[in-house]
């Protein structure tokens, strides 16, 4: 009988570390502390909730994201068997409809024999054992100060994050709107809202000077570049958004068959279609100014609002001075960290790093060498990324093709280049003995 491992966290990556450990006959003792205890993000009891947007990004291979998944698919993952089970339309990206997808999740892990639930909350990092510590960027204050103490002289650090609005499909207003992808990739599910440049500069005005709710201690400087309030992009000038989430470019009006000024994109969050984020619009205003200003968007006008948008401190360690490429801590290597609280940023980095560390610990409990992925592929590069003590001013980072060793021959065309970097790294990853 293999030693038990207690995993910290039923989030993405917590999840996916359980699921790999008990596949491999190791036993594990999952705690989190929903439904006992949430956090000001979380709406579900479930596991693997998704808090902010209902997409895990690009499925296609010229797109890092869509390489990394791709390896987790041919690494056997349960949060994108989930994900692929439970897919909504959303052109070339893969979106879910995210209570199906974390009732799959929650089935998988209850049900499995090598894992036992315990609901709770835990205060302390464990001083004994094996443990994997997935708490992610909402862990409790109890448990975020015990890491702390942990690491005292870590400089450890945090962030600002923000989630979406959700509206109602039957409260669109479809005469103001139309389906379509950009440049007519894929199939149409976006729902394209226009505005005209009058529209546009009065909807920027008021976001820029609406008001904000209070959050403790926030500057527009603590936010992460990747996941910025829009009401952030729109004070950094008029034109921000017009480059950022409400880019007209690719998307004509059918009505006119031009490109409007701006365009606000809402995509399917629910396989029914009858719930809608707003893409982009991760906010921290209050409510009330959410619908106000929101709803100055022609197609938005009488939108219901199922849920406002959120705002959240994010937490992470300063982990190339801590920990190793298979996250663990480095001189306490029976501790091990997964997720967003390591630095890695997005839904599917979190997952593969909850995957990488399972891996690694199941090699070490069996008493096998190390698998050592290579920098080569997606997954391992993003490991080697994080421990790398030469990062400066350590930021969370999403996975990138940058982080790559370059092909060492010249390829022409951006996405050709990409392609040939992903079938470098699944053949690599193929030859890899991981099981």
């Amino acid at each position: 009988m293999h030693e038990t491992v207690t995993i910290i966290g039923g989030g993405l990556a917590g999840c996916e570390a359980a699921w790999q450990l008990a596949k491999r006959d190791i036993p594990v003792v999952l705690w989190e502390m929903k439904p006992e205890k949430k956090t000001p993000a979380h709406h579900s009891d479930l596991f693997g909730e998704l808090v902010c947007s209902n997409s895990l990004r690009s499925d296609q291979l010229e797109n890092a994201v869509g390489l990394l998944k791709e390896e987790l698919r041919r690494l056997d993952s349960l949060i994108l068997r989930c994900a692929d089970e439970h897919r909504v339309a959303a052109g070339g990206a893969l979106a879910v409809d995210r209570v199906a997808f974390s009732q799959a999740i929650t089935d998988a892990i209850r049900n499995h024999p090598n894992i036992t639930v315990r609901e709770g909350e835990v205060t302390q990092v464990p001083a004994e054992g094996q443990v994997i510590v997935a708490s992610g960027p909402l862990t409790s204050d109890a448990l975020a100060e015990s890491i702390a103490q942990h690491f005292p002289d870590s400089g450890y650090l945090h962030f600002y994050d923000a989630a979406a609005p959700l509206v109602t499909f039957e409260s669109i207003d479809m005469d103001s709107a139309w389906f379509a992808s950009r440049y007519d990739k894929g199939t149409a599910d976006y729902i394209n809202c226009p505005l005209s440049q009058e529209e546009y500069l009065a909807f920027w005005k008021e976001l820029r000077e609406a008001q904000e709710a209070p959050v403790h201690g926030f500057e527009d400087k603590n936010v992460f570049e990747g996941c910025m309030p829009v009401e952030v992009m729109a004070r950094r000038g008029e034109q921000t958004l017009c480059f950022g989430p409400l880019k007209p470019r690719g998307l004509p009006d059918p009505k006119t068959g031009k490109e409007p000024y701006a365009v606000v994109q809402l995509r399917r969050d629910n396989a029914m279609g009858s719930v809608y984020n707003l893409v982009g619009f991760q906010t921290h205003l209050t409510w009330p100014e959410q619908k106000r200003v929101f709803s100055m968007i022609p197609a938005l006008k009488h939108a219901e609002f199922l849920r406002y948008g959120v705002m959240h401190r994010n937490t992470y360690l300063n982990s190339p001075k801590l920990l190793d490429r298979y996250y663990r801590v480095k001189g306490d290597e029976r501790l091990m960290f997964a997720g967003q609280i390591t630095g890695v940023e997005g839904y599917v980095e979190s997952t593969a790093s909850g995957c990488l560390a399972a891996l690694e610990l199941a090699r070490r409990i069996e008493g096998k060498p190390p698998i050592d992925f290579p920098q080569e592929t997606a997954i391992g590069a993003l490991a080697l990324y994080i421990s790398h003590e030469g990062v400066e001013n350590f930021q969370p980072m999403n996975v990138n093709f940058g982080i790559m060793p370059p092909l060492g021959y010249r390829v022409k065309g951006k996405r050709n280049k990409n392609a040939a970097l992903s079938q470098r790294a699944l053949e690599a990853l193929d030859g890899l003995d991981w099981r």
